[in-house]
């Protein structure tokens, strides 16, 4: 069924593009952000990022990543999706995102493995194009490396991009992180230092942190990282590793801080060991 509904989404794309913006003119918006917040995160290709564990390829099949976002957004207590223009219109086109918070990823540009993977500068969503389609909010994703002179103009990308949504009084979601460099290999510091350092950093982006909320992982010492801010802040999920109750044990436990409003998580839920989907989804959503 899934391969049938692409063909026609190919064929759409190919014959009718203004169909996009029909959809979104007619799709019924979300009522505004909860208190407790679910979103499905899908903007890991748009980077060139298809792996989940052992599976180096997981997220290549469009079909398949529609096919279990689907799914996922089907499911009681999901919200709504974050992710790139590809992957939203796709979803718009299905008739997929009636009703739920819709956030548009922004900045894609740090593609791994490249000489210029830490310059993450916008190539996605701008604020202007977010607010026409009637979405909820833009992520931004913010790699602050000492090594990295691409840095400065990451960090002045972001802060206009804080700017101009809150502009319009709609979210900006910034990830945060610190990068450290190990044995000639750079990845993100995940102590909690340096969370701490990284989200102190972000968050007093732009003119007005009035409308910005943080993405953070899961790290040791949560509590002391959370301190760091009172903004509001979602759990993002990472590359699934070790047993699925470990990783709902953790996310259960950072819930409970007084700053952290939800989840949004991609991998571990869409492409869960089992294959489960709904299952990963719901045990997600019990959590909250």
């Amino acid at each position: 069924m899934i391969e049938e509904t692409l063909r026609g989404l190919a064929a759409t794309r190919a014959t009718d593009p203004d169909a996009i913006a029909r959809a979104a003119r007619k799709r019924r918006r979300s009522e505004g952000l909860p208190q407790r917040l679910m979103l499905i995160a899908a903007d890991h290709p748009a980077r060139g990022a298809f792996g989940v564990g052992n599976r180096p390829a997981a997220m290549a099949d469009r079909a398949g990543l529609l096919d279990r976002l689907l799914v996922a957004l089907s499911r009681p207590g999901v919200h709504g999706v974050l992710g790139t223009p590809d992957v939203i219109e796709d979803l718009l086109l299905l008739g997929a995102l009636d009703g739920k918070v819709v956030i548009g990823s922004m900045n894609r540009g740090g593609i791994p493995g490249t000489v210029f993977e830490i310059d993450d500068r916008f190539t996605a969503y701008d604020a202007a194009t977010i607010a026409a389609m009637g979405f909820d909010g833009g992520k931004m994703l913010l790699r602050i490396d000492p090594a990295a002179p691409a840095t400065a103009d990451t960090l002045a990308g972001c802060a206009r991009a804080v700017s101009e949504l809150a502009d319009r009084q709609i979210m900006a979601m910034v990830e945060p992180f610190w990068v450290a460099h190990r044995d000639g290999k750079s990845g993100n510091d995940l102590s909690a230092d340096a969370m701490m350092r990284a989200i102190a950093i972000g968050q007093a982006l732009g003119r007005t942190s009035a409308y910005t909320w943080l993405k953070v992982p899961v790290v040791a010492q949560m509590e002391r990282v959370m301190a760091a801010s009172t903004l509001p802040a979602l759990l993002l999920g990472g590359d699934p590793a070790g047993r699925p109750e470990e990783t709902y044990a953790t996310w259960q436990a950072a819930l409970r801080l007084p700053n952290v409003r939800g989840l949004v998580i991609g991998r571990t839920l869409l492409y869960p060991q089992d294959d489960d989907v709904a299952t990963a989804v719901d045990t997600a959503v019990g959590l909250l």
